[in-house]
């Protein structure tokens, strides 16, 4: 089965729009197979505000209808406790939302980005879509991350060569307790270090420690704005320390 076949059989859906390569083709190939379609966000404390802009930006650069959900994810103790499963109770959450959202709109199928290369061992959270029944046409059509790139490339989609960007809650070491404070000085971190040129890196949360992950060949850029990034960085932080296992590498 191809996407066209896809949304011949199912041709009122609503999509769970992440921003992210896959659910960004996915819409995109649901306004445009589709008779009729219908983005759903989820905005919460684990977005960053750049995401937010960008998704406004992809949904009116395509003529998308979108609905915002605001949530208060760390409302749920379990989110917020930071559990190895924590991605189970977030996406339960979210998807329940967008499920009952998309429900009251007239909608009876909810569709997700999750592709052909997302192992479900490496993703607790896919747990939480066969619980609600969320469909995922990439994987249903056989279509891998690398395959999902090249097609949005194809379509001259913005997003085609966009560096995969987690939520902010998978910067905080599990275990530690997930607060509004530690995910904005996360945020305020990471956009710091956009603003000097790195791409593709993170700022973990360790306690009250900063660890900054790059790929390799930006690890001379940490040195050559060392201080820099000591000064702002310590604004927030008690240390700030530069992980050697580059992400390349991992």
């Amino acid at each position: 089965m191809n996407l066209k076949k896809f949304f011949s059989k199912y041709q009122k859906t609503a999509v769970a729009f992440s921003g992210g390569v896959d659910s960004s083709y996915l819409l995109y190939a649901a306004k445009k197979y589709a008779k009729e379609v219908k983005a759903y966000y989820i905005k919460s404390e684990f977005q960053p505000r750049f995401e937010f802009d960008n998704i406004l930006n992809f949904v009116s650069k395509f003529g998308i209808d979108l609905k915002i959900i605001k949530l208060k994810i760390l409302s749920d103790k379990k989110v917020a406790a930071n559990p190895h499963n924590r991605c189970y109770f977030c996406k339960k959450q979210i998807f329940s939302a967008i499920y009952n959202a998309a429900k009251k709109d007239g909608f009876d199928f909810i569709i997700d980005g999750t592709n052909a290369s997302d192992k479900e061992s490496d993703r607790p959270g896919m747990k939480a879509l066969k619980e609600l029944n969320i469909l995922s046409p990439l994987k249903i059509c056989k279509l891998t991350k690398t395959a999902v790139r090249k097609l949005s490339k194809k379509e001259n989609l913005p997003t085609w060569n966009k560096i995969s960007y987690t939520c902010l809650a998978t910067r905080i070491v599990t275990g530690q307790k997930i607060n509004k404070h530690l995910l904005r000085r996360t945020e305020k971190a990471e956009d710091y270090l956009f603003t000097l040129g790195f791409s593709d890196f993170r700022v973990r949360t360790v306690g009250d420690t900063a660890k900054i992950q790059v790929k390799k060949e930006q690890i001379p850029l940490v040195i050559s704005n060392r201080k820099k990034i000591l000064k702002k960085l310590s604004e927030d932080y008690k240390n700030v320390c530069l992980d050697l296992e580059a992400r390349d590498e991992r």
